[in-house]
């Protein structure tokens, strides 16, 4: 993106974690928007078959995490790592088969989420070790004052098209616009931790329930109408929040395919281009098995 940043003066912290097996407990099905009780894997693990431009919906899964999904055991460092981890920061596999594999982060859920080729994914287990180099909360756009930078690394934003235009606004390509009414849980919350679930892709369920986001890809840069990430989620006329989809198929009603905050700020700031091809896949990880 051809924009001016404070990236010179960021620092990169080296934070550890390790993938995190996927969790349950006796109360075995939830209920979905149908009225029909369900019980489907989704959170945590290691995620085969789901990468940066794949589906986010379709699959027989709910909370569906793609890729590894990554935390640490201590609490405290688990919110650090929460919330210093951006989006297109790079992370190393530090044990197990798949030691020395790089992947780059695509999001925050209640885990980080990593995304790697499936030949290194295919080598991954829970307990594996990673470090993350972190890099991107305080970064900032000195033409911009009115956007906020949220969760996005600085080498991310340098490869997303676009830029600052003759006009003054940000040009921000987006594969999807997400219509205000379509936001659900995760409002209210810190836009540093966790994301944006998104209502309205439930597919099958007719129109009276869908918002037209059942075509969403996982990476997918996205608008989102009448959102205020700025400090923490929530609803206002005339602001605009850019995200990353994180997360793929849900079930519980008010959630959804989620995006992680990249900007926010007021809607008059930006010149959205719609762009099929505005997705993480062609960025961080280009090639057979990245390409959409």
């Amino acid at each position: 993106m051809n924009v001016t940043t404070n990236a010179s003066r960021l620092i990169r912290q080296t934070l550890t974690g390790e993938v995190w097996p996927a969790l349950a407990d006796r109360h075995v099905y939830r209920v979905g928007p149908d009225g029909q009780p369900f019980a489907l894997p989704g959170m945590g693990g290691v995620t085969l078959g789901a990468h940066c431009g794949d589906p986010a919906t379709g699959y027989a899964a709910d909370h569906l995490e793609p890729g590894a999904s990554v935390r640490h055991r201590d609490p405290a460092a688990n919110m650090a790592l929460q919330f210093l981890t951006c989006v297109g920061n790079p992370v190393r596999v530090e044990s197990g088969q798949a030691a020395g594999a790089i992947g780059h982060v695509t999001g925050q859920h209640a885990y980080v989420l990593v995304d790697f080729p499936e030949s290194d994914l295919a080598r991954l287990t829970t307990g594996d070790a990673v470090t993350v180099t972190a890099c991107g909360q305080g970064l900032a756009l000195p033409g911009h004052p009115d956007i906020v930078v949220k969760n996005c690394a600085p080498e991310l934003l340098d490869l997303m098209p676009g830029g600052t235009r003759r006009d003054g606004r940000l040009e921000v390509h987006v594969a999807a616009r997400v219509p205000a009414e379509a936001a659900g849980a995760g409002v209210g919350m810190n836009s540093e931790y966790a994301n944006t679930d998104l209502m309205g892709a439930y597919a099958g369920l007719g129109d009276d329930l869908s918002l037209g986001l059942e075509g969403l890809s996982l990476g997918d840069i996205v608008a989102l109408d009448g959102q205020d990430h700025r400090f923490g989620r929530a609803h206002r006329e005339g602001y605009l929040t850019i995200g990353a989809i994180c997360t793929g198929q849900c079930l519980l009603f008010g959630h959804g395919p989620g995006p992680t905050s990249l900007l926010s700020g007021p809607s008059d700031a930006f010149c959205l281009v719609d762009d099929p091809q505005a997705n993480l896949s062609g960025w961080l990880h280009p090639g057979p098995e990245g390409a959409r």
